[in-house]
């Protein structure tokens, strides 16, 4: 058994480092607030609505690989140490590949990966 001082040092040297820097930004930070600093900001342009040739479509694209791209990559690591895991690694793996599978069918149903224009209902009054 090891004794556990070291951590609790490498711990509270953390904490005393993460309380000297907020501190330190504290008295040495900017103290007024102007209109434009509370708006949103992107790569040093500010935010604007959508472009009119962009549809958000897009954006929900782009979403849905991030979250199978990640599952690809997971997948990989798993084929890559299968021997080592055994069945309980098989039997998380299905479980995992499940509750994607149902998030597929989820979004599928929703109609998110349908592409085709739908006409939208005009607004009365």
């Amino acid at each position: 058994m090891q004794p556990a001082w070291p951590l609790l040092v490498f711990v509270g040297l953390i904490l005393a480092l993460v309380a000297l820097i907020m501190s330190l930004s504290y008295l040495l930070g900017q103290r007024q607030s102007h209109r434009a600093d509370l708006g949103p900001y992107e790569s040093g342009v500010a935010a604007a609505e959508l472009p009119a040739g962009i549809s958000v479509e897009f954006y929900r694209l782009a979403v849905f690989f991030v979250i199978f791209d990640v599952e690809a990559v997971f997948l990989f690591i798993w084929a890559v140490v299968v021997r080592e895991v055994g069945w309980s690694g098989y039997a998380e793996m299905l479980v995992f590949v499940g509750v994607l599978f149902a998030a597929l069918v989820y979004l599928w149903r929703l109609g998110s990966l349908d592409w085709r224009q739908t006409p939208r209902k005009r607004r009365q009054g």
